[in-house]
């Protein structure tokens, strides 16, 4: 038998008695009871399954950012999304780890705890849902929980048809979206953003034309929205009451065309960067606030 043909079946027998072994563990289900997330789109996504992380990263920071869904009490918080508590985290003996794709810690050393599973806001279509939409459908097919995971988009394509109906009955109105950062600064919501997929599938014009980054945010100077005439506006919270009696103290502020028509209002914290839960929760708001404004 000439050597390369016996040495490849010698491997062969060597590595034989593995297969199944590795066969088993490709096989085996993914305990639902110990997933942990460190980013705050993949708790959603995971959340939009209807399973609860065992751990989940900057749970302070959840709570004044993203709020809904709300996590469990017995959510461990495994520190902060860049930043992560590995060695809580390889005491907790997850069975996998989801993440963002290009955000948060060196995935190298996560890997070593446990498999993980990474996921992107958007693309270069710059329509995040078209994203989450396929993200849910991975993450479902991975858990074994694809029937939730095509419930839940039946359910929120439900959701969006019932708003735009309600919207069409809204006046014509651009909507400036906000979330102010401190008394000289804002970011604007436009194109590229969760908020404007939602506007567009619901009808409704953004006001914000200027610049926007991958994420579909800028950071501006609040003096720019000075200009901002004939619109709705909206401001997202985020524990920030402090920042805003500051800035609504300011004369620049009460010479906002939207506030001195008393078109300003503020809502709920909901995720920027979140998916169809976040987009669901941001209609809600809408409703609230906006309904059939004249």
């Amino acid at each position: 038998m000439p050597d390369p043909v016996r040495r490849r079946l010698l491997m062969a027998m060597a590595l034989s008695p593995l297969l199944p072994v590795l066969r088993s563990r490709a096989a085996s289900p993914v305990d639902l009871s110990r997933i942990i997330t460190i980013e705050w789109l993949p708790t959603e996504l995971l959340m939009a399954l209807g399973v609860a992380p065992m751990g989940a990263a900057e749970q302070h920071g959840y709570r004044n950012w993203v709020a809904e869904p709300a996590l469990p009490a017995s959510t461990v918080d495994v520190g902060l999304r860049t930043e992560p508590n590995l060695e809580l985290m390889i005491q907790m003996k997850p069975s996998l780890i989801l993440c963002s794709s290009g955000y948060g810690p060196d995935l190298s050393r996560i890997r070593q705890i446990a498999p993980t599973m990474g996921f992107s806001f958007s693309d270069e279509s710059g329509k995040p849902l078209d994203v989450t939409r396929k993200s849910l459908l991975r993450l479902g097919e991975h858990l074994n929980l694809l029937p939730q995971a095509q419930a839940h988009l039946a359910q929120y394509d439900s959701f969006i048809a019932a708003a735009k109906v309600r919207m069409a009955r809204r006046t014509k109105r651009p909507l400036l979206l906000i979330s102010v950062l401190d008394s000289r600064h804002t970011m604007v919501f436009g194109k590229g953003s969760l908020f404007q997929n939602v506007m567009d599938d619901l009808g409704i014009e953004s006001a914000w034309k200027g610049e926007s980054s991958f994420w579909g945010s800028a950071v501006i100077g609040i003096e720019r929205l000075i200009g901002m005439t004939g619109v709705d506006a909206i401001c997202f919270d985020h524990g920030d009451d402090a920042v805003m009696q500051q800035v609504e103290a300011m004369p620049l502020w009460q010479a906002m065309p939207f506030v001195r028509e008393k078109r300003f209002h503020r809502v709920p914290q909901v995720w920027f960067y979140g998916g169809t839960l976040s987009a669901m929760r941001f209609c809600r708001s809408l409703d609230s606030v906006l309904g059939t404004t004249a």
